[in-house]
């Protein structure tokens, strides 16, 4: 396609109409007909495509070109449609190997991530087939209107800063698995664009509230005493506290090594001495040490030791779903979801922050709120907090100081003022 901006006499930049999608003619998304266009909200698989392309052979006297690019490499093959597979699919070893290839892909992201991005990629193509845009290939200046009517609300509500650039990267990713060209977040229809809106838009993050030693033992008491659930969820509170976990490192975690395919992590128990947590996190493995309380109603190990021998866990995921009016431990592993409504459920009970009403205080509590309350409380060095939550910055750790002393250091009377 022609570039889609050009210079008018005074210098000044316009864009063109973003290309249109031909409802007459080539109707066509990603290679399917018309009928089949509203498939393209699924994600592809990967697989499938790279399996593809071993079984579409090449004509054997197929002339080849001596052309090549400006930059000296010859041009990248075009993707086959799917439907060059046998009728019979892969069988035998090439089908272990697609099915260990599929749990690859599954594991370069998370699963709220791919959650996450395939919710973007369906939300811009309905927006795209409204205003009759094609989806396919990139195009820098579709995109840029489809910012703009984030940012300014067109159609719904508007969109933050953060959730628009997330968009903007969920794009990118969307496109990159479809094998199409790179998305050029760097032309003027979309980088300035976003500049304008960074500017008119751009607030302070609103983060969330964090959870305070004495908040966490006001929301312990909350908890029935002598249930599976409460034991339950009394070590889940404690553990995501005391280790600064994410809510997906906190139900990810299993008894022992390598017990589920879809374990993030396990634990060990040191007697006397407390746990070492080894997650999988966003940045690689890492390990965090989580050492006995000063006594036993608010040690995560004393809890979590307290959990496993009632529930009679020994092997697989750490955290399970109570069944059968809480009598029963079921094998299935929690949703981090839970993590979230037991944060929110419990500081609501225990009354904390009440000096705000119920809808602010809902919105204010989630699982972060364990990660901040560890970060704000803790009174050691920055570099031990900084390990603990698994920042590769101070600076990020700041930002889950929420109420430290932030005028411990006084540069007015320092001064001599």
């Amino acid at each position: 396609m022609a570039s889609n901006v050009e210079q008018n006499p005074e210098n000044h930049t316009k864009l063109h109409s973003p290309r249109r999608e031909s409802t007459s003619e080539n109707a066509v998304l990603d290679g399917k007909s018309p009928a089949d266009a509203v498939s393209i909200d699924a994600l592809p698989d990967i697989v499938d495509v790279v399996m593809a392309m071993g079984w579409q052979a090449e004509p054997m006297n197929a002339p080849q070109s001596d052309a090549v690019g400006s930059d000296d490499k010859a041009p990248s093959p075009t993707l086959p449609s799917v439907d060059v597979m046998p009728a019979g699919g892969l069988v035998g070893q090439l089908g272990d190997l697609a099915e260990r290839a599929r749990g690859y892909v599954e594991a370069a992201s998370s699963a709220n991530t791919r959650r996450a991005y395939g919710a973007d990629w369906k939300h811009f193509s309905d927006w795209a087939r409204r205003q009759g845009f094609a989806t396919m290939p990139p195009d820098p200046e579709t995109v840029g209107l489809y910012i703009t009517a984030l940012a300014s609300g067109a159609g719904g509500d508007k969109k933050s800063v953060s959730t628009i650039e997330r968009r903007l990267s969920s794009l990118a990713w969307n496109y990159a698995q479809r094998g199409a060209e790179k998305l050029d977040r760097k032309h003027r229809a979309i980088a300035t664009v976003m500049a304008g809106i960074r500017n008119a838009h751009a607030r302070p993050p609103r983060q969330k509230e964090a959870i305070l030693p004495e908040d966490l033992m006001a929301m312990l008491e909350t908890l029935e005493r002598g249930t599976l659930r409460g034991l339950r969820d009394r070590a889940m509170l404690l553990l995501g506290f005391t280790g600064a976990l994410r809510r997906s490192e906190i139900v990810g975690l299993d008894c022992g090594r390598d017990q589920t395919e879809d374990g993030r992590g396990w634990i060990e128990i040191f007697p006397g001495k407390g746990i070492l947590v080894t997650l999988r996190g966003k940045t690689g493995w890492r390990e965090v040490e989580i050492g006995r309380g000063s006594a036993d109603i608010t040690c995560p190990v004393v809890a979590l030791e307290t959990w496993l021998s009632l529930a009679r866990i020994g092997h697989g995921p750490l955290f399970r779903r109570i069944t059968g009016q809480g009598k029963k431990v079921g094998t299935e592993r929690l949703n981090d979801q839970e993590v979230a409504r037991l944060v929110k459920r419990t500081a609501l009970a225990a009354g904390v922050r009440g000096d705000l009403t119920e809808a602010e205080r809902t919105r204010l509590f989630a699982g972060h709120s364990l990660r901040a309350g560890l970060a704000s409380s803790a009174e050691v060095e920055e570099r031990y907090v900084q390990k603990q939550l698994g920042h590769a910055s101070a600076e990020m750790t700041r930002k889950y100081q929420r109420r430290r002393d932030r005028f411990r250091v006084n540069l007015t009377k320092a001064s001599g003022l």
